[in-house]
């Protein structure tokens, strides 16, 4: 655990892409965070969480007061592990008032025992943080009714620089394309073939500016033929070459 007052000192400002778990609680004050190429204004009750993978950048630090709890995934058990292991949750969000007393005293309680002599012993670390991960109730944005479309969104998380045809995940989970497209729709109101494009996009979008790849190495490492179908594919997407969405996100003397 860490505050906002270390983060300030030790932030330099520039994109990040953790391999762990990053979770910041706000009690005052003003900032921002941006998550995936997406601009989160921080307040007081703000929670932010953001997953291995994502990229992300502090923008404002400004007067934030709270808690930052960096975990690995493995770290939470139960219901909380349930919560860390997708890519459902919201990057940010604003806590409920009349869970924010228990939130706090939950926080607390993570706090004297990650301080404790005995601290890395036992699971009792992972039981604390998985009972202030289950208390901050992540708007998940998926109905968890919808198996398939969980066990769909692990497959490609898996295969996604290799396969980017619905039929394969279809095969792989044992199931006709019909089937699957229908539950994807259900769960999201997209397609199939929508979501595997968006996850692409996504990934294009984190190595392009935080790895700075060039769009041929960046089209490779997503498993396109060649650097033309990879630009072609990126700009029907998002209606710019990858070059000219590189430029526009690397900030300057990065």
């Amino acid at each position: 655990m860490m505050s906002f007052a270390k983060l300030r000192r030790l932030n330099s400002g520039t994109t990040e892409r953790a391999d762990f778990h990053v979770l910041g609680v706000v009690r005052r004050g003003h900032g921002s965070v941006s998550a995936d190429f997406a601009d989160c204004p921080l307040a007081a009750r703000s929670v932010v969480w953001i997953r291995p993978g994502v990229v992300h950048r502090w923008d404002d630090l400004g007067d934030l007061a709270g808690d930052l709890v960096l975990f690995v995934p493995t770290a939470p058990v139960a219901g909380g592990r349930e919560l860390a292991a997708g890519p459902s949750a919201s990057a940010c969000w604003t806590a409920d008032a009349e869970q924010w007393p228990l939130i706090t005293a939950a926080l607390a309680h993570l706090r004297s025992e990650t301080g404790a002599p005995d601290a890395h012993t036992g699971d009792l670390l992972g039981l604390v943080l998985s009972a202030l991960l289950l208390r901050l109730a992540p708007p998940s944005g998926v109905d968890t009714g919808h198996r398939l479309f969980h066990r769909f969104r692990a497959a490609v998380e898996e295969d996604f620089r290799g396969h980017h045809d619905v039929a394969h995940y279809a095969r792989k989970l044992g199931y006709s394309s019909r089937t699957l497209t229908r539950s994807v729709q259900a769960a999201t109101g997209r397609t199939g073939k929508d979501y595997l494009s968006e996850r692409l996009v996504l990934e294009a979008k984190r190595l392009l500016a935080h790895d700075r790849l060039s769009a041929a190495r960046c089209g490779e490492r997503l498993g396109f033929p060649d650097p033309s179908n990879f630009s072609a594919f990126f700009r029907h997407q998002t209606g710019i070459r990858p070059g000219q969405w590189q430029a526009r996100h690397v900030p300057e003397g990065e």
